[in-house]
């Protein structure tokens, strides 16, 4: 079977999730955050305004995109170390 490296898909996940919450951090800076939730919610059913979206902060964006690509690199990390475990070349 392939084995993982855990370094690179740490990297890759990591990229992926702090790259979303870049997305949703630039949609609030934009002013547009609040009608895609409000847009979610009603595509699965919920009527109530649930989600109330508050004004850009660029030090809550910091850490939002930092912390999500720091967790997301650890998750992929042990992702790898995981799949190359339950994926050894059994020995002859």
């Amino acid at each position: 079977m392939n084995q993982l490296n855990p370094r690179t898909t740490g990297l890759a996940v990591g990229a992926f999730v702090g790259g979303a919450h870049l997305i949703w951090t630039v949609l609030i800076a934009f002013g547009w955050a609040q009608a895609l939730a409000s847009f979610v919610l009603w595509a699965h059913m919920i009527g109530t305004p649930v989600i109330v979206v508050g004004p850009f902060d660029i030090a809550a964006a910091g850490m939002l995109v930092g912390m999500t690509f720091v967790m997301g690199y650890v998750a992929g990390f042990v992702f790898a170390l995981i799949w190359n475990l339950l994926n050894r070349t059994p020995r002859s």
